[in-house]
């Protein structure tokens, strides 16, 4: 029998999603159909509206071996997983003759632990809140979170967070669940068997298809130790997000609290002498913290060094007390000593890597304000080490031994792949050498129109903003804007300070038009809420540049306060920057251009999300119209009509409110 053409399969499996063919999906199907079978890489920008999962997964599954699917976001990993597979796979059975497997993989620490839930968490001070199971009504949202654990547990075939609906608290989850370094392990314990981490492991392990997200392939990467089953082609969905995923992954990070937690943790399972050093250097750094003001440290201060010192030594010293106790005293000891040598070992791993200073590290100091809600975080500061670049490290760990599709509707920056490219280690496109992995980048565009659909509008006669100043004429635009749109307004704001204060004033100016703002409610209830109500308005910032997707007439107009240039200030992306510079490129360019290229993209890829969508995307920064670097910019939005002529803009908004009122 003859061989199904890619063109039949992708037709099978569109028709069955209740898709539409696009000449971009075919064209993305082919390069990725192409790469695959002579093990080469490929970055594929697929716009929205061009159905990019089927895209690749149609010509994976046709390739017939293993394959990894990684994305940034819960909401793509569900529609392939609930949708866009089962029905690909069941479309393509009568053409491939067989049903490929597929399964979702993440960190362990997703899963609920059979072990914590039973046993209880191994108490300290701080965390001894298991007993709120055993109160016949707890009152506290924690207590209440727990009972709806400790019953969701009975009825869960995953154990995935992310299977219960509606969530808990991170501090709530964090009760019954274990990192990696924290679990018993199948073999040691009782609940080995039923273990929610270790059936998906085992799922994945005969699966044709595994779908995880970005934080699971970086820690493949990092560790050494594989976490991911085999696999001959690794596909990265929302691609524009993993350098900073992975950069995240790598990041260390000590605490007061978190080493006060390690003290309290390893206090009964070690000799006095050896708790009491560990103590005392906890309370010392403690101390130093206090004082600590933001920003980079180039050098170690000569008192952070004597503290680390202090830290690292005496954690070592703890872990080899921990490794040779045994105390029948305490319940359940293995527990008790697999968490805290995970928090001793924790403390440890991130003083000596600062105290060694790597040139390819940066470090510094950062301050938090207290934060409520399921992310509840204290007050205080805390000592980060981060990557100067992470582009090596995907160098060496991605592409080698396998095929790599990365893809997203904004991998094409300031007009070519190649920045994109860099920031994953690859060379300009057609580099030869021995070690260099070769790539392909092809833009397979997008179904619509966007000169006939949008409109890309600069305020040119704005003031230039200043750092954090006051900008009366942008809120004046604003308002107008607002108001020739009828609402359907999603403010994108480069601080959240700025949107505070835009929400604020423009309640008080335009009250006809509700304005909502992040953080007022979860994100998933706000864009709900705008969605349902044209005349309302939505403001934030970063998570609101790439998380909305509202078609239809409630979002007409998109509105930046800024270009999202990083703050100064910002430690990591300045470090870059300043090393870009040292060794003879544009480290402006390179860094914070880039930066600021992918998140207007993103941010104006908000505007039109279906082929009757209409609108406009104002910027209300006049260096992109001025600024010599306002050309690279442009050319990384999507191909919008453009203009600086407010007025002509303002009637556009008017006439669109009109027609889209007329057909409500």
């Amino acid at each position: 029998m003859t061989k199904p053409s890619l063109p039949e399969l992708l037709h099978a499996a569109v028709t069955a999603v209740g898709g539409t063919e696009r000449p971009g999906q075919v064209t993305m199907a082919q390069a990725v159909a192409d790469a695959v079978d002579d093990g080469s890489h490929l970055l594929v920008q697929a716009g929205t509206g061009t159905g990019k999962s089927l895209g690749y997964l149609v010509p994976a599954l046709a390739h017939g071996e293993p394959v990894v699917v990684a994305t940034a976001t819960l909401a793509l990993q569900r529609q392939l997983v609930e949708r866009d597979l089962p029905r690909t796979v069941e479309a393509l059975h009568p053409l491939l003759r067989r049903r490929p497997e597929f399964a979702m993989l993440k960190g362990r620490s997703n899963y609920l632990c059979l072990h914590r839930l039973h046993e209880g968490m191994p108490q300290d001070e701080e965390e001894g809140l298991f007993d709120q199971f055993e109160a016949a009504a707890p009152t506290s949202r924690l207590g209440q979170d727990l009972l709806r654990l400790r019953d969701w547990s009975d009825e869960t075939e995953t154990g995935d967070r992310d299977d219960l609906t509606p969530g808990v608290s991170d501090r709530a989850w964090a009760q019954i669940s274990v990192s990696s370094r924290e679990c018993l392990g199948a073999s040691k314990c009782a609940y080995g068997a039923e273990c929610f981490a270790e059936a998906a492991r085992e799922r994945a392990k005969l699966a044709e298809v595994v779908v995880t997200n970005h934080a699971l392939l970086a820690i493949d990467a990092i560790e050494g130790a594989p976490v991911l089953p085999q696999h001959e082609v690794l596909i990265v969905d929302e691609a524009h997000e993993l350098v900073s995923r992975v950069t995240g992954v790598a990041t260390g990070e000590l605490t007061p609290g978190q080493v006060n937690r390690a003290v309290r943790r390893a206090a009964k399972l070690v000799n006095e002498k050896a708790a009491d050093q560990l103590q005392t250097a906890a309370e010392g750094f403690e101390r130093l913290m206090e004082l600590a003001l933001p920003g980079r440290l180039e050098e170690i201060p000569e008192d952070l060094g004597y503290a680390l010192a202090a830290l690292r030594d005496a954690s070592r010293t703890v872990i080899s007390a921990i490794g040779g106790t045994r105390d029948k005293s305490v319940q359940d000891e293995d527990a008790v000593r697999k968490q805290a040598l995970a928090s001793v070992e924790s403390v440890h791993d991130v003083a000596e890597r600062i105290m060694q200073g790597s040139e390819w590290d940066v470090v510094w100091y950062e301050r938090h304000e207290p934060r409520g809600g399921s992310a509840y975080r204290p007050a205080g500061a805390s000592l980060r080490v981060a990557p100067m670049s992470v582009s090596g490290l995907l160098r060496e760990k991605l592409f080698t031994d396998r095929s790599v599709i990365l893809t997203s509707a904004t991998l094409k920056l300031g007009g070519d792949f190649n920045g994109v490219g860099a920031s994953l280690g690859l060379a300009p496109e057609g580099t030869e050498g021995e070690d260099v992995p070769q790539w392909k980048g092809v833009d397979v565009g997008s179904p619509f129109d966007y000169r006939k659909q949008g409109i890309l509008y600069v305020a040119k006669h704005l003031s230039r903003p200043a750092r954090d100043g006051d900008r009366a004429d942008m809120l004046d635009e604003l308002t107008e804007l607002i108001r020739a749109a009828g609402g359907r307004t999603l403010g994108l704001f480069s601080s959240m300070r700025g949107a505070q204060l835009a929400a604020e004033e423009l309640r008080t100016r335009i009250p006809e038009f509700p304005i909502l703002l992040q953080g007022e409610e979860t994100l998933g209830e706000l864009i709900k809420n705008f969605a349902a109500d044209p005349a309302t308005c939505l403001f934030g910032t970063l998570s609101l540049w790439q998380g909305v997707d509202v078609p239809g007439p409630s979002c007409q107009l998109v509105v930046m306060d800024k270009i999202p240039f990083p703050r100064p200030d910002d430690p990591l992306m300045s470090a870059r920057q300043k090393a870009v510079e040292e060794a003879g490129g544009n480290g402006f360019m390179a860094v914070a251009a880039t930066h600021a290229a992918l998140l207007m993209a993103q941010g104006a890829g908000r505007l039109v999300r279906a082929t009757g969508d209409r609108g406009v995307v104002a910027v209300l920064d006049p260096r992109l119209a001025t600024a010599r670097y306002g050309s690279y910019l442009k050319a990384s939005l999507p191909d919008f009509w453009y203009t600086v002529d407010g007025g002509q803009v303002r009637r556009s908004l008017t006439a669109i409110d009109a027609v889209a009122k007329k057909a409500e």
